[in-house]
């Protein structure tokens, strides 16, 4: 089996934002890869760091206060955290591309779809007419399954759907042809239908494009159908990550087994009861030096707060990564 050549390698990236109320730290030393043809998913609840590694990764921190004080971003071989403003500009759109959260405040509404799509082709290659942005902007909003596209140019976002919406942003990540698309919450606020299908359409992107798609979501149960693997995040922190099959059949952090147990499945009894993850994530301005995960841990024991928070180590089969003191398989644990 011929080995992929990696595309994204982040090294010990750290992304803080300075309050009054202190240093937050909301990107802790995380490190992960996306190969070449890849899908990857980044899981995890909200504010445990997982949009401001990404936005991280294409140096769109609002600064101030937020700041990027540590790591390496390597894209195609070269170092993104070094590269100026006008260099980011030739990265993002081109190199790698962002879907937001929620493609109605992305886009542009005092714009039509198309004038916003011909303008992002045009604002990378500088040659291109007009007519022919407009062309390629037709030709992307029907690889993306919207009817009547040339009609649909002519639209303003409020004029569509969410899920039509959500198909415009995917085109122009389409349109520009990027190597690396970054899709943040790609189905927030849509029926579980068109999530289905938003998915299904980000994933042939890999089929036909070789685009590699890196998916942001707190969802676990929406990213396990599409993944090849997958890192969870907690507290700024990686905590676990593997391929999709390691982690669906042998879960080893004790996170990664709440955030399992927190989806319904199909085969479940329908009278059994979701089993929630009990207390809140913590405060990223007062992050413990013990394991953040401590508080809110079933299996937590006194080593757990009395030592340094664990770091990511290899356990049982390759490529399989997690951050903690116990070994927890099946939902037993063992130190």
């Amino acid at each position: 089996m011929e080995e992929k050549k990696v595309l994204l390698d982040v090294k010990n990236l750290r992304t803080s934002f300075f309050t009054d109320a202190g240093e937050v730290k909301s990107v802790n030393d995380v490190s992960f890869h996306v190969n070449e043809r890849e899908v990857v998913a980044v899981v995890g609840e909200s504010g445990s760091g997982k949009s401001v590694t990404q936005l991280s990764v294409l140096q769109l921190i609002q600064s101030p206060p937020g700041k990027i004080i540590g790591g390496e971003v390597w894209f195609e071989g070269n170092n993104l955290l070094t590269y100026s403003k006008k260099q980011m500009c030739s990265i993002r759109g081109n190199g790698i591309s962002m879907i937001f959260q929620e493609p109605m405040t992305s886009l542009n509404p005092v714009y039509t779809v198309g004038n916003q799509l011909t303008e992002v082709l045009r604002a990378h290659n500088k040659n291109m007419s007009k007519q022919e942005a407009w062309k390629r902007g037709v030709e992307a909003l029907a690889a993306v399954g919207i009817p009547d596209p040339e009609e649909r140019m002519k639209n303003y976002p409020f004029e569509m759907s969410g899920g039509m919406r959500q198909r415009a942003m995917i085109a122009i990540s389409v349109a520009c042809n990027s190597k690396l698309i970054v899709a943040d919450e790609p189905t927030t606020a849509l029926d579980v239908t068109t999530q289905a299908q938003v998915m299904e359409l980000l994933i042939s992107l890999v089929e036909k494009k070789g685009t590699s798609i890196i998916v942001v979501t707190h969802n676990l149960g929406l990213v396990t159908r599409y993944a090849d693997r997958i890192y969870v995040m907690y507290a700024g922190r990686i905590v676990e990550s593997g391929t999709t099959e390691m982690l669906l059949t042998n879960p080893r952090h004790p996170y990664t087994l709440g955030l399992l147990a927190s989806v319904p499945r199909l085969d479940d009894n329908k009278n059994e009861k979701l089993v929630p993850i009990e207390g809140t994530p913590p405060n990223l301005a007062n992050i413990p030096v013990y394991c953040s995960f401590y508080p809110r841990c079933p299996y937590a024991c006194e080593k757990c707060k009395n030592e340094a928070a664990p770091e990511l180590r290899p356990v049982g089969e390759t490529g399989h990564f997690m951050a903690c003191h116990l070994d927890v398989r099946g939902g037993n644990a063992s130190a």
